[in-house]
């Protein structure tokens, strides 16, 4: 059994949610557990296995979108393909369906409408939170933005996340004075609050309805991947869809 998280945020019983744990999965070495990344050396064979048990577990009627994530802005409708898509996150408006992103210390957002008939997941590591990713994934929601509600999901908490100062210069210069809350001094660094820089982004675009960010990657070995700690390691998975 592959281990999940169940994002606890008020949608409706149409949106389905899961964020996976490192727990389970037959992938063995730096990557043991349930990983996910086709991308980071793990044996493909061990991969696919990951992927298949998980969506057997979680009743899928069709395989996730999964996407080759670059660090960017790209947000594009979830579809099921052969190859994964180059992007950052999907939506879906269609039953069946799961958006779904990977992560190994970057924040996974995941968004649903209070109607519950649109989803998207969004890989949101600092770079791609800087340039807009959150801006891009509502972008796609032809409603108003009030609608929507968020989950972050587990990463890299704010008493791990070291950064240099041009990281902090970057969101201030982005997001205005309200960035400087969201950095620490540490030394000649700063520790940044990756789940803080998210809120503010969203609240800006109108979404305050938001709920999760509070686990860390980079403190808890046992139930989570993280690059920051391991360099050579898994990815997990944050999916959600819309019941058929």
């Amino acid at each position: 059994m592959i281990a999940l998280l169940e994002p606890q945020w008020p949608v409706p019983s149409t949106v389905r949610a899961a964020s996976t744990l490192r727990g389970g999965g037959v992938s063995t070495g730096c990557y043991a557990g349930a990983n996910f990344g086709d991308h980071v050396g793990d044996e493909p064979k061990a991969v696919a296995t990951n992927r298949a048990a998980l969506r057997h577990q979680l009743a899928l009627a069709q395989e996730p979108a999964w996407l080759s994530q670059v660090h960017g802005t790209l947000v594009v409708e979830a579809v099921a393909s052969p190859m994964p898509i180059t992007a950052d996150g999907s939506w879906c408006s269609k039953a069946g369906q799961a958006c779904v992103v990977m992560t190994a210390d970057c924040l996974p957002v995941l968004l649903s409408n209070r109607q519950g008939r649109w989803v998207a997941a969004l890989h949101a590591g600092w770079r791609g939170l800087c340039d807009g990713i959150i801006e891009s994934g509502i972008a796609a929601y032809p409603g108003p933005t009030t609608d929507l509600l968020a989950w972050l999901g587990p990463c890299i908490g704010p008493a791990a996340f070291e950064v240099g100062g041009e990281v902090r210069a970057a969101f201030i210069a982005a997001d205005g004075r309200d960035a400087q809350g969201c950095f620490a001094a540490h030394g000649e660094r700063y520790l940044a609050d990756l789940p803080a820089l998210a809120r503010l982004r969203l609240a800006s675009c109108g979404v305050t309805a938001v709920y999760g960010g509070h686990w860390c990657t980079h403190s808890d070995a046992a139930s989570f991947y993280s690059y920051r700690r391991e360099r050579v390691t898994g990815r997990m998975a944050s999916l959600v869809w819309l019941q058929p």
